[in-house]
């Protein structure tokens, strides 16, 4: 897959490396952004009580 990736990046290496990082940049990004606060309330691990 990362093959196939690389292969049909634009330009030169630096170039490819510096779109790879920016890819790889917005996946993080989109993560945080919304993947992680949409699984967060469905964790079982926030819903904890302390006593009874």
């Amino acid at each position: 897959m990362y093959g196939w990736i690389w292969r049909h990046l634009p330009g030169p290496t630096p170039v490819r490396v510096a779109i790879a990082v920016a890819l790889v940049a917005a996946v993080v990004a989109a993560c945080f952004a919304w993947v992680y606060p949409a699984l967060a309330p469905l964790m079982p691990f926030n819903n904890t009580t302390v006593g009874e």
